[in-house]
């Protein structure tokens, strides 16, 4: 390997981190909210980089569907517990929510669609019609189980993965898609040619990390989210609303994993499945970083970008497996410095 190599190597691995601690920030913060290791993370990115090719060929994706038939499914869940408490006042809002927001973002967006409108236009568009689906799936799959075990909310989530990955194969087809990159420009730093899309891509997670910190130290919902994560009993007791910050965590979540779709559906081709593994990799970074600090999450998240992209050079055959293993020495570390207890009462 000579410096030349060296540099490329470097460029890729900070790319793929940068969109990995991304989906790392993202998952720690819905495992420390709301006790979900939340699988189905990367099902965001490929709706989100999918929708987003069918918008630039003219088509109308299928996720409007999946957004105005999960609105109905979590209107008719909060309808029919507003009924039973006789609290006749959450109904319009619950209609405005669930079923007036989600109706108006598909009919915008099938209006939209043929027009083949500018594209910072369609990113808007796929935006609104991704993000909202994280607190539908929360309320739906997640709210009524909000008290259940770890595993409980495990083997929820796998089945959600499994429900959202095949509604993608059925409304994306199992064909590959890409969409144009944002700038066509590439910037030759010595040897090596940088894409903007890959400045594109640093930058934004870097403006998401800042803006996940201002968040948290700087309003009244980020600390709401720091005081669950920290004691949910205590959040309880102080008036904390559990139920709106696992809410709010998971549009989080769906923002986070929207925008990473986003970013790399121009640098990569994404199948209906792609995005399962990406979001795999973000949960390494997460357990790299110990799973308890967000500036280690993003730190192990890179460094799992720079491994990916030496192993693709040195052994390219072995290098999921290289990647998956690389964990393996901080869960036994983790296990040996942990309390080993069935689950810590509330």
């Amino acid at each position: 390997m000579n410096a030349d190599i060296f540099l490329w190597l470097v460029q890729d691995g900070v790319t793929n981190g940068a969109i990995y601690a991304l989906l790392a920030l993202a998952l720690l913060l819905v495992f420390a909210v709301t006790r979900v290791i939340f699988v189905p993370q990367g099902e965001f990115i490929t709706y989100a980089a999918l929708s987003l090719s069918l918008l630039e060929a003219g088509r109308t994706p299928g996720t409007i569907y999946i957004l105005a038939v999960g609105g109905l499914a979590a209107a008719a869940i909060d309808g029919y517990a507003a009924l039973r408490e006789r609290a006749w006042r959450r109904l319009p809002r619950i209609a405005a929510l669930y079923i007036v927001l989600p109706l108006a973002i598909a009919f915008l967006v099938a209006w939209a669609a043929p027009r083949k409108l500018d594209q910072w236009i369609q990113v808007l568009l796929v935006l609104a019609m991704v993000v909202p689906l994280g607190p539908i799936v929360y309320r739906i799959a997640f709210q009524p189980l909000a008290n259940a075990s770890v595993l409980v909310l495990f083997i929820v989530s796998m089945a959600v993965h499994y429900i959202l990955s095949g509604l993608s194969l059925v409304f994306f087809g199992g064909e590959g898609l890409r969409s144009s990159p944002f700038w066509d420009a590439r910037f030759k730093l010595g040897v090596v040619e940088i894409s903007a899309q890959s400045l594109f891509v640093v930058a934004a997670s870097l403006l998401l990390i800042v803006g996940l910190w201002l968040l948290f130290e700087h309003s009244i919902y980020g600390k709401a989210l720091r005081a669950t994560a920290i004691n949910r009993v205590g959040a309880r007791l102080v008036g904390i609303p559990t139920a709106l910050t696992g809410q709010l965590s998971f549009l989080l979540a769906a923002f986070i994993g929207a925008v990473s779709g986003i970013l790399i559906s121009s640098i990569t081709t994404l199948y209906y499945d792609t995005g399962f593994l990406i979001g795999l990799k973000g949960f390494v970074g997460a357990i790299l970083g110990g799973m308890a600090s967000y500036p280690l999450a993003a730190a192990g998240a890179l460094v799992l970008g720079l491994l990916e992209s030496f192993s693709s050079f040195w052994a390219s055959a072995f290098k999921e497996v290289i990647v998956f293993t690389s964990i393996i020495p901080m869960l036994v570390w983790l296990s040996l410095r942990s309390r080993h207890v069935e689950e810590d009462e509330e």
